[in-house]
């Protein structure tokens, strides 16, 4: 396998873990709670992936460095690791509010508007 192919294996995988963050994204902001688990193995499956596609593009023959294919599909690669980590970054965020607000128990349910204005006339009474 020559550098050029290594690298757009390495896309695919990429690409594949960005349509799994924005999954991930999706499931988050739509259920509010931690994704799951198939999700977590696919995600874990395709950075196995990432490993050996790493591998091979430290194994493949460098090449001409100033070949422009080379230079494009990289910065086309490294745009969406950019991408990735974004995502991941929203992600994280999301995880950590909603494991938060999972164990905290569940909010008083507010008064009717007719008790509050009870015991507001109850109060003025009193002043007055």
């Amino acid at each position: 396998m020559n550098i050029l192919e290594a690298i757009q294996q390495h896309r695919l995988i990429c690409d594949e873990l960005y349509e799994l963050a924005l999954e991930e994204n999706r499931f988050l902001q739509e259920q509010r709670r931690p994704p799951e688990p198939a999700l977590l193995e696919r995600k874990r499956a395709a950075l196995a992936r990432l490993e050996e596609a790493i591998t091979a593009l430290r194994s493949a023959p460098q090449g001409d460095s100033r070949d422009p294919g080379r230079r494009a599909a990289l910065e086309r690669t490294q745009a969406r690791i950019m991408q990735i980590l974004q995502v991941d970054r929203e992600n994280e965020q999301l995880l950590t509010r909603y494991s938060l607000n999972r164990g905290a128990p569940p909010a008083a349910p507010l008064p009717e508007p007719s008790v509050l204005q009870r015991i507001y006339n109850r109060s003025a009474e009193r002043q007055g």
